[in-house]
């Protein structure tokens, strides 16, 4: 990735734990995903 300088001497941002929260959320909100569509498959089968 690109190198992210700050001028104004700050410490800034933790690069590295910005991305693992990144990572964790998009895989709960696909893994979320995929569990209500598999319940609405499953809702839709039992229940029709």
């Amino acid at each position: 990735m690109a190198e992210h300088h700050n001028s104004a001497g700050q410490s800034g941002m933790d690069y590295v734990e910005h991305e693992k929260t990144y990572e964790l959320f998009v895989g709960l909100t696909k893994w979320g995903t995929i569990f209500c569509v598999a319940v609405m498959v499953f809702m839709a089968v039992t229940l029709l």
